[in-house]
């Protein structure tokens, strides 16, 4: 996760990666797609800079 996330972030991050992998994708593709959602979700709830 990027620097200065908040803690909900953080969680959403993780049930995402988590979500992938029990769906069978490997541990770095779902990390990469976890934090592409959540950087999607921030950047269109204006969090970011």
């Amino acid at each position: 996760m990027p620097a200065g996330s908040s803690k909900k972030r953080e969680r959403q991050y993780e049930h995402i990666k988590e979500g992938y992998q029990e769906r069978g994708v490997s541990k770095d593709e779902a990390e990469e797609r976890a934090a592409r959602t959540v950087n999607k979700e921030r950047r269109e709830a204006g969090e970011t800079k």
